[in-house]
């Protein structure tokens, strides 16, 4: 059965010497109808009590000399950003009152490089030399038809030669350089569900994923993120230059975004293969709600700002989609200090970090796994005769990623 998904792939701009200053015209020009739309938003808010809608906002910024510093759908797709932002806040008030409404885009005295986005009749794509068209904005065209014509270069298992499924083109600005970001509408085939089995993830910082599956506790820590991280923002300090990041220091950045991100893809990508081969038709995924308004500490505060979790359930839910596995988000409120075997939920049964020892019946295992088995029991309430003793949870498997396959294996096949 083919679907059809969006995907987005990124592509690396060739010719950046040649365009970066035009790029950079239009990050601040969109940084600049955000801000003027931010103003004109805080004005009605303050004379009406209310938030002007998307429409009225569009017809009002028409009429402002930096509505044409972009192309007319670029402009109207910041107001859509804007407008989106808002309606977050509105849904965040309802838990959080000290919720902060979206700001402006300054850096000091000075606007960021804000996403340009480039729909249907800003951009015209030549798949065949790999170069797209960039449309101007008309106060920025020294003539007529004037626009930025970017190279770009995609990973080599990436075919745009499909014109008409490139349904937008952003260009983004990474820290370092820009690139561009084509939108698609692809077909994959995909198959039906997998099997009726359920499994469970609780997610991580030392252990990155934590599986309970119906016949085995597999573990997938992130040891070798944790050496890249390491390795790579030593190398960033040590080449940084005086007047900021060196082109070095830039090479080092991207390596380490590059190697997190083959590492998260290889992590999903296993995790959905392994639920596709035990018959796992459902995977439920532990979502720690409200996580980042905690205080954890200097430290702690510092490991969960690097958190991907809602990067792993986004690979999750898409490969899963392609293979068959629906991947659910479940609250995992109590599901770390909630005994999986008897349901007792004492505090004090987390006994720490990595151990749970169940002060009612007993249960001594995985903390980790104990958090699984409670995420999985979600889909599963009544589990059909699995073996949960004290062995199975207490020493689960561990699957490493190995650095010379680029695959997760278990342990003992890997070499340190």
């Amino acid at each position: 059965m083919a679907i059809k998904v969006t995907r987005t792939y990124v592509g690396s701009i060739q010719n950046h010497r040649q365009v970066s200053d035009d790029l950079n015209s239009l990050g601040d020009a969109a940084s600049k109808i955000w801000n003027v739309a931010r103003w004109t938003a805080d004005r009605v808010w303050d004379a009406t009590g209310e938030i002007p809608d998307e429409g009225p906002l569009k017809s009002y910024m028409k009429n402002q000399p930096c509505w044409k510093d972009l192309n007319a759908q670029s402009s109207q797709n910041v107001i859509e950003e804007l407008s989106d932002a808002f309606h977050s806040w509105f849904d965040l008030r309802h838990k959080d009152e000290t919720a902060n409404p979206p700001g402006y885009r300054k850096h000091g005295d000075t606007r960021p490089k804000s996403t340009v986005t480039f729909k249907e009749d800003g951009f015209k794509h030549d798949p065949e030399n790999n170069r797209v068209r960039l449309s101007k904005g008309s106060n920025l065209k020294e003539y007529w038809s004037d626009f930025i014509l970017c190279e770009y270069r995609t990973r080599p298992d990436v075919d745009l030669s499909d014109v008409n499924s490139v349904q937008n083109v952003r260009a983004v600005w990474n820290g370092g350089e820009w690139e561009l970001h084509f939108v698609c509408k692809v077909s994959l085939e995909t198959t039906d569900s997998t099997g009726d089995e359920a499994a469970g993830i609780d997610l991580g910082i030392k252990n990155i994923a934590t599986v309970a599956f119906p016949d085995e506790y597999v573990l997938y820590p992130g040891n070798s993120l944790k050496q890249d991280k390491h390795y790579f923002t030593r190398a960033e300090y040590d080449t940084e230059g005086e007047n900021g990041p060196s082109a070095k220091s830039m090479r080092a950045r991207r390596k380490l975004a590059d190697r997190e991100t083959h590492f998260y893809h290889t992590l999903t990508d296993t995790i959905i293969t392994e639920c596709v081969e035990r018959g796992v038709g459902t995977l439920a995924v532990g979502w720690p709600e409200d996580v980042r308004n905690s205080d954890w500490g200097k430290t702690g505060n510092k490991k969960l700002h690097t958190w991907a979790f809602d990067r792993i359930y986004q690979y999750l839910a898409y490969k899963g989609e392609i293979r068959g596995v629906e991947v659910l988000k479940e609250n995992e409120w109590d599901t770390s200090k909630t005994c999986s075997a008897c349901g007792d939920n004492t505090k004090s049964n987390r006994v720490e970090r990595g151990l749970y020892v169940c002060s009612s019946c007993g249960l001594v295992g995985n903390a980790d796994c104990n958090g699984a088995e409670n995420m999985r029991q979600k889909m599963t309430p009544s589990p059909h005769g699995e073996d949960r003793s004290n062995g199975c949870v207490a020493q689960p498997s561990v699957h490493l990623f190995d650095r010379e396959s680029g695959a997760f294996a278990p342990r003992e096949q890997v070499v340190s």
